[in-house]
């Protein structure tokens, strides 16, 4: 019931949003007397603009999968992830469309936005606290069985802020061996009538029904008297990380993670975007920086201008990776990392490296189908060889493409040289943001 008032609350706050959009667009234009919004030629895309920039933030942000265990620390994330990238459509669209914007409008558009959009947020958390503190949404609930997993699923559920009320264990008095802050109410066939008589929603079992056939019978009965049972399973036997379960014919099949790229129709897309981004990058930005960067490096140095390197790939399959050569020709290239003051460098490498131009090359690789625009980086093979026998489950990383910008990235390093430089940073976190949200089959990077 709760998340049914919260979904339905939450539609109204985006309703708020939009409204709040369009109208701070004819105040933020009353505010200048030279700016004339029904004169302007630009108002009505700037207009029409925004409102799709929002909806594209909204839905990337992932704000409409609220449920009752969205914390408020979440809550704001996902809003300032809906903010900025917002503001980055916004900015996209300044900059290709040919009109001119007063940049005092524009700020005051975006700032009252902004503003009206912390309003609504807040608006929504002093709405939801209310909603919690009824006790007609109250969800009264109790656990079977008392051990580690049970102890750990009453903190964790009472530590989110929802709407169930813990209200104890049920457990045969002779396994109980230790005093709990919770009471043990009663033993396994004293579970339903006390739920039934007390106006317990939910029963959360902890134990195994392979061990305790008789959890079956209880589960009827609840289910007989309109109180959900549930079965809470405990894989650490076995796994000891968060776990994927799919379905083949109704059959669960387990597995280590989820893995979106599994799907022909994922694959599919996330090719699509790599060739449609790629080959804008190689038209309008590599046709006249290669040439440039080119004759540059020839200008210093003796040697070839392209670098190529063979590095690990998916599925441990090797490939030949384009670089602008950003060192003097040496022996040691693809045995000896470079470190921060390595001799190696030529004085337009050290630029090369410090900005990532020399990398560029790397979407013709996008391009042949051997990288992707984000995974993870791909390593020299001495490298992949020296890992893999240092880091836990290292090689998982080859399970998909490499890619241009990764995890690494996104974080802000970049091997053991350094944190990257501020442009590259925010090239990174732009493909982040939309790696967190529902098109993660596009940008994800999975290790």
């Amino acid at each position: 019931m709760l998340n049914r008032y919260l979904k339905i609350f939450l539609l109204q706050i985006f309703v708020l949003d939009f409204i709040c959009l369009n109208g701070l667009f004819f105040l933020a234009g009353m505010g200048l007397r030279q700016y004339d919004l029904q004169s302007h030629q630009g108002a009505d895309a700037f207009l029409l603009m925004s409102n799709i920039a929002w909806a594209v933030a909204l839905y990337t942000s992932g704000l409409h999968s609220v449920s009752s265990q969205l914390s408020y620390e979440r809550m704001a994330r996902k809003t300032a992830k809906s903010v900025l990238m917002f503001l980055l459509i916004l900015l996209g669209f300044l900059f290709l469309y040919q009109h001119l914007y007063s940049r005092f409008f524009v700020l005051m558009y975006c700032s009252l936005f902004i503003a009206a959009v912390v309003v609504n947020r807040l608006l929504f958390y002093w709405i939801t606290d209310h909603i919690r503190r009824r006790k007609g949404i109250e969800r009264k609930m109790v656990i079977l069985g008392y051990n580690e997993m049970s102890k750990r699923l009453a903190d964790n559920l009472l530590s989110e802020k929802s709407n169930l009320r813990f209200e104890g264990y049920f457990e045969e008095y002779s396994k109980v061996q230790e005093l709990s802050y919770y009471p043990v109410i009663g033993n396994l066939q004293d579970c339903v009538p006390y739920a039934r008589d007390n106006n317990i929603r939910e029963i959360y079992s902890t134990l195994s029904p392979e061990q305790f056939p008789y959890l079956y019978t209880l589960a009827y009965e609840a289910e007989q008297h309109f109180i959900h049972f549930r079965f809470v399973p405990d894989f650490k036997m076995f796994v000891n990380r968060q776990i994927h379960v799919d379905y083949f014919n109704n059959i669960p099949i387990i597995s280590l993670r989820s893995e979106p790229l599994d799907d022909i129709a994922n694959r599919i897309r996330k090719r699509i975007f790599d060739l449609v981004f790629s080959s804008l990058v190689c038209i309008f930005l590599l046709s006249w920086l290669i040439p440039l960067l080119a004759l540059l490096i020839r200008l210093e140095s003796k040697g070839p201008v392209f670098f190529v390197q063979h590095r690990t790939g998916r599925n441990n399959r090797t490939f030949r990776c384009l670089k602008m050569r950003s060192m003097y020709v040496n022996n040691d290239a693809n045995s000896k990392q470079a470190t921060r003051n390595d001799k190696r460098f030529t004085r337009i490498g050290r630029i090369l490296r410090k900005t990532n131009l020399d990398e560029m090359p790397q979407f013709f690789n996008v391009l042949l189908g051997d990288m992707s625009v984000v995974g993870p980086r791909p390593h020299m093979l001495k490298h992949t060889e020296e890992y893999s026998s240092i880091i836990k489950q290292y090689m998982v990383r080859h399970f998909l493409k490499p890619g241009i910008t990764g995890w690494a990235q996104v974080n802000g390093f970049r091997g053991r040289l350094r944190k990257i430089p501020i442009c590259a940073s925010v090239w990174s976190t732009i493909f982040g943001i939309w790696r967190t949200g529902p098109f993660t089959w596009i940008f994800a990077s999975y290790f």
